[in-house]
């Protein structure tokens, strides 16, 4: 009996040393927290906040944590400095050790607090400023989806007029080389097909984005495309009897009689290794982050029924050359589309003001340019 409990009592202790090893590893460290700070609700099932907070899940779950250790601050507004700061610091107060800011005004906020709280790590998504110790930034190639979901809204229109709610002008890059992705790939299937820009100049407004998606259906627009976080632009299409193209988060289910296809985020993949790299005590190595199709970072949700036929034929073989390199959007190729055959052929980037961005057969504009330096519309594009 006297060994029969000894030996108990030796296995008792090799798993307490395990769940012990597995605890300062990684996994199921209880001691480590994370905040997150959402500029929309997550509860409202889809957009932006919701994207952003299923990565938020993902992760969670990858790595094991319990439900006390994320920390949640919701509806704070990007453009209010001080309320940034408040809903950061009470993170930091709550004990986090890793926060994620997800809306572009956080940015300069972030910047101001990595300084003054050096133990604490500091993610911004969308931006591009950070530092080597404790402060980065993390987006992807969210124009390779916009490219895909392009040829969805070229396949649909029958007016040749396409619309696209903007969060923003011409001078922020991200929205700008979004469009011209966008209508680039519109192009690339019907080249008669025009695109009209509606600016709101903020990210989230459910009021502001449905006026513009009404602006744009009063022009005679049949597709309705956005960059901006609620379902709103999709709403009004569906009210109108036309077709539209969501953002951040599938919006079938929200507009099921004219949704087709919406440029999406798995942020579970950055957060999730953001995370890990964070409590293994290796953050240092791993820098800012820009992925894209090829690491599954950002995609295109699956075709509804109300797509034009054959359009997932031509955007499989696009994605594909995408994903292996043969085509990068930003470069001097263009896809041609004869029936459902696709081929790639050299074509200069144009402006819609006639001047060569990228010459026939050129490379691709690197990623800074890219994230930073697009102030110019694509050739179909006209803001209204």
């Amino acid at each position: 009996m006297k060994k029969l409990l000894l030996l108990i009592l030796a296995a008792v202790m090799i798993f307490s040393l395990a769940l012990t090893s597995c605890s300062e590893s990684g996994g199921g460290n209880s001691n480590f927290k994370v905040g997150v700070i959402h500029i929309g609700n997550p509860s409202d099932g889809s957009g932006y906040s919701y994207a952003h907070d299923q990565g938020i899940v993902a992760m969670q779950k990858n790595l094991g944590l319990s439900d006390d250790q994320i920390v949640r601050k919701l509806n704070i507004e990007d453009t209010d400095a001080a309320a940034t700061k408040t809903a950061i610091e009470e993170c930091i107060e709550e004990g986090c050790n890793i926060i994620f800011g997800t809306s572009w005004g956080y940015m300069e906020t972030m910047n101001e607090l990595a300084q003054k709280y050096p133990d604490v790590i500091f993610s911004h998504a969308t931006g591009y400023m950070s530092n080597e110790t404790n402060f980065n930034n993390y987006f992807g190639r969210i124009y390779q989806a916009r490219y895909l979901s392009g040829i969805a809204a070229g396949l649909k229109t029958q007016s040749n007029k396409v619309g696209y709610v903007a969060a923003m002008d011409i001078t922020n890059s991200e929205v700008t080389g979004g469009i011209d992705a966008f209508a680039k790939g519109v192009a690339a299937v019907n080249p008669d097909a025009e695109v009209y820009v509606k600016v709101t100049g903020t990210w989230f407004s459910v009021d502001l984005e449905g006026q513009a998606a009404e602006a744009l259906l009063d022009l005679g627009c049949d597709v309705i495309a956005q960059h901006c976080d609620t379902t709103a632009p999709q709403l009004a299409a569906e009210k109108a009897g036309v077709w539209g193209c969501g953002y951040n988060s599938d919006m079938t289910p929200d507009a099921p009689a004219a949704h087709l296809t919406a440029p999406i985020w798995n942020w579970g993949v950055y957060y999730t290794a953001a995370t890990k790299a964070a409590m293994d005590g290796k953050w240092a190595e791993f820098g800012n982050y820009f992925g894209g199709l090829t690491e599954g970072f950002v995609d295109i949700s699956p075709l509804s029924a109300n797509c034009a036929e054959g359009t997932q034929e031509i955007i499989d073989q696009v994605k594909q050359l995408i994903i292996d390199g043969t085509f990068k959007v930003f470069d001097g190729k263009q896809i041609k589309v004869d029936g459902t055959t696709v081929t790639v052929v050299d074509e200069a980037l144009k402006d819609n003001a006639g001047n060569e961005i990228v010459a026939a057969g050129g490379d691709c504009l690197p990623d800074a340019t890219i994230t930073g330096g697009i102030n110019w519309y694509y050739e179909n594009v006209s803001v209204k």
